[in-house]
C-alpha cells in the first residue's frame, strides 16, 4: 500500500473522532435521556394497538396456510404430477393450531393517570401547612380546664379542628385489593395464638353502682386516707371526727369512735394478718390509736408523729406510719416501746404508703413530688434507713401507690392535678416501664387479682373510675356517677368489688371485678390463724 493512500485513511480516522466527540459535548442540543413516563404511556398504547392488529393479521394468515396444507395433503387423482403419499401410521402427536396472543389491555380510558402520591394543590390549604410547621409545642401543660379552652377556640376560628388536619393532601386514595385477596406475609407481623388478656375482656361490667352509702362530713382533703375495706368484710369509713364500722354482709353501721372537738382522724388501716380485727387510726394532732373492732375498745396510744399522720401501711405486726412532717416511723405494736426506726426521706407531707405482697419493699408518695422505694431490712419487717431509689418523674403530688399482686416488683404511681400520670416502675432496678396521661387528678389506684387489670380513681376533672388492661393500659370501661372528684378507694376482701369515697359525700359500691360462676376455683375452707396481737399488746 503505497504511502499517500495510509495518510489519507489516518487523516480520515482522525476526522470521524474529531468529530463524535464534538457531537458529544455540544450543548446546544436536546439532552439525551431516558423517556418521560407520559411519553412512556402513549409509546406503551400505540404498540399494544400494534400488536393487536398484528396478532389478528398473523392469526388470519395461520388459519389461511392450514387449509392450504389440509388441501395439499388430499392427493391429486387427474393431475399429472402427484404429490407425496402420506404416511398410514398417523401421528400420535395431533397437530395443534398455532393460537393467537391475546390482546393486551388497553387503559381505561376516563381515569386520569399519574402517580397518587403527588400532591393534589387544590386541595392543600398551604396556610395551614406553614403553620403545622412552624408551630412549637407549648413546653408547660395547662390544665384540662384551660387546654379544652384553647381547643374550642382554635376550633371557632379555623372552622375545623387542625389537630387532625394533614399538612399535604393527596389526589387518590390507595386502591382497595382485590375481594378474596389474602396477605399471607401477615403471618410475619401478627401472632398464631390470641392472647389469653384478650379473649378475657369479653365480660359484662356494670355501668352504675351496685350500692349508694351516704357519707355525711367526709373531710374533702387530697391528702388523707378515710375508708380501708379489712378482711373481716368490714368498712371503716372516718367521717370527720367520728369512725364508723359498715359490715357489708349484714349491713349492720356502729360507730367505733369520736375524737375530740379539736381533733379529727386523718387516716385508717387494718391489720393484714391474722383476723384482721385491729384497726389503726391516726389523728390530725400525731398520736395514733390501736383499736379492737370485735371487743369495740381502745387497745393503745402511740405517740412519735409531730403533725398529723396521713397514711399508714402494715407489714405484719410492724405499722409504718407518714405524717406531714416528711417522716415515716416502724412501729412494733406488740411492745411497749413502739418505735423502732424513724426514717426522712420526703420534704412535706406523706400521702401515700404501701408495703409490697412479699415485703421486700415499701413506697412512699409525697406532697414533694417523690417516690421513694425503700428495702426491707434483712430478717425483720422494717425498712432500711435510707431509701433505694427516690424517683422525681411526677409533676405534683404522689398519693396514689399499689403494688402488682402476682409481680410484686412493680409498682404503680399515681400524681395530682399538675401531673395526671400514671407510672410503671421496677423496684429491683429503679427503671421507669411505661406512663399513661390519664387527663385527671389521680387519687388512688388499685390492681385486680381475678384479671390482668387495674382500677385508677381520677378527681378533677372528670370525677370517675377507669378500669384499665394491663400491660397494654387500654381503656376497658369508665365508671361515672360522682359529682365531685374521688377522693379514697378501697377493695373488698374476695377482689370482685370497689368501693369510691367522694367530695359529693357518698360512697359508691361498684362490682366490676365479679367472676364468672362457671369458671370459680373450688376454694377449700381455710382456718383463720389466730392473731398475734391478742396476747402481746401490752
Amino acid at each position: 500500500m503505497s504511502a499517500p493512500r495510509r495518510f489519507r485513511r489516518s487523516t480520515m480516522a482522525g476526522y470521524s473522532f474529531m468529530n463524535d466527540l464534538s457531537n458529544v459535548v455540544r450543548m446546544d442540543e436536546p439532552i439525551r435521556g431516558p423517556m418521560p413516563r407520559w411519553q412512556k404511556k402513549n409509546v406503551d398504547a400505540s404498540n399494544s394497538s400494534i400488536n393487536m392488529s398484528f396478532n389478528a393479521s398473523r392469526s388470519k394468515m395461520n388459519t389461511s396456510l392450514n387449509c392450504s396444507t389440509n388441501q395439499s395433503k388430499t392427493p391429486n387423482k387427474g393431475g399429472s404430477s402427484r404429490s407425496k403419499t402420506p404416511s398410514k401410521t398417523p401421528s400420535k402427536t395431533p397437530t395443534k393450531s398455532p393460537r393467537s396472543n391475546p390482546p393486551s389491555k388497553s387503559p381505561t380510558p376516563g381515569k386520569s393517570g399519574g402517580d397518587r402520591f403527588i400532591p393534589n394543590r387544590s386541595a392543600t390549604d398551604f396556610d395551614l401547612g406553614y403553620l403545622k410547621l412552624k408551630q412549637v409545642p407549648p413546653e408547660e401543660v395547662g390544665s384540662p380546664t384551660q387546654t379544652e379552652k384553647e381547643r374550642a377556640m382554635s376550633e371557632t376560628l379555623h372552622g375545623r379542628d387542625i389537630s387532625s388536619q394533614r399538612i399535604l393532601s393527596y389526589q387518590n386514595k390507595a386502591p382497595l385489593p382485590p375481594e378474596g385477596y389474602q396477605n399471607h406475609l401477615k403471618v410475619v407481623y401478627t401472632q398464631t395464638k390470641t392472647p389469653a388478656s384478650v379473649k378475657a375482656t369479653n365480660r359484662y361490667i356494670p355501668s352504675a353502682p351496685d350500692r349508694i352509702l351516704d357519707a355525711p362530713d367526709i373531710c374533702d382533703d387530697y391528702y388523707l386516707n378515710l375508708i380501708d375495706w379489712g378482711s373481716n368484710n368490714i368498712l371503716a369509713v372516718a367521717l370527720g371526727t367520728s369512725v364508723y364500722l359498715w359490715n357489708a354482709a349484714t349491713g349492720s353501721i356502729e360507730q367505733l369512735l369520736d375524737l375530740e372537738s379539736n381533733d379529727y382522724v386523718s387516716s385508717l388501716s387494718w391489720i393484714q394478718s391474722g383476723e384482721g380485727e385491729h384497726l389503726a387510726v391516726g389523728t390530725s394532732l400525731g398520736p395514733i390509736q390501736l383499736w379492737d373492732t370485735v371487743a369495740m375498745k381502745r387497745e393503745r396510744v402511740m405517740a412519735g408523729h409531730g403533725g398529723r399522720v396521713g397514711s399508714l401501711a402494715w407489714n405484719s405486726y410492724i405499722l409504718s406510719s407518714g405524717s406531714r412532717t416528711g417522716q415515716i416511723m416502724h412501729s412494733d405494736v406488740r411492745m411497749r416501746d413502739h418505735k423502732v426506726l424513724i426514717v426522712s426521706g420526703h420534704t412535706q407531707e406523706v400521702c401515700g404508703l404501701k408495703w409490697s405482697p412479699d415485703g421486700r419493699y415499701m413506697a412512699s408518695g409525697g406532697n414533694d413530688n417523690l417516690v421513694n422505694i425503700w428495702p426491707a431490712e434483712y430478717n425483720t419487717m422494717r425498712t432500711q434507713a435510707q431509701p433505694l431509689y427516690s424517683l422525681s418523674a411526677h409533676q405534683a403530688a404522689v398519693k396514689a401507690v399499689a403494688w402488682c399482686p402476682w409481680q410484686p416488683h412493680i409498682l404503680a404511681t399515681g400524681g395530682g392535678t399538675a401531673d395526671r400520670c400514671i407510672r410503671f416502675w421496677n423496684a429491683n432496678s429503679g427503671v421507669l416501664l411505661n406512663t399513661i396521661d390519664t387527663k385527671s387528678q389521680v387519687v388512688s389506684i388499685l390492681w385486680s387479682a381475678h384479671y390482668k387489670e387495674l382500677i385508677s380513681g381520677h378527681g378533677y376533672a372528670n370525677n370517675q373510675l377507669i378500669i384499665w388492661k394491663y400491660p397494654s393500659m387500654a381503656k376497658v370501661s369508665e365508671l361515672t356517677g360522682h359529682s365531685s372528684r374521688v377522693l379514697h378507694m378501697s377493695m373488698s376482701p374476695d377482689g370482685t368489688t370497689v368501693i369510691s369515697a367522694g367530695a359529693d359525700e357518698t360512697l359508691r359500691l361498684w362490682k366490676c371485678f365479679d367472676v364468672d360462676p362457671s369458671k370459680k376455683k373450688s376454694t377449700k375452707e381455710v382456718k383463720p390463724v389466730p392473731s398475734l396481737l391478742k396476747t402481746r399488746i401490752r
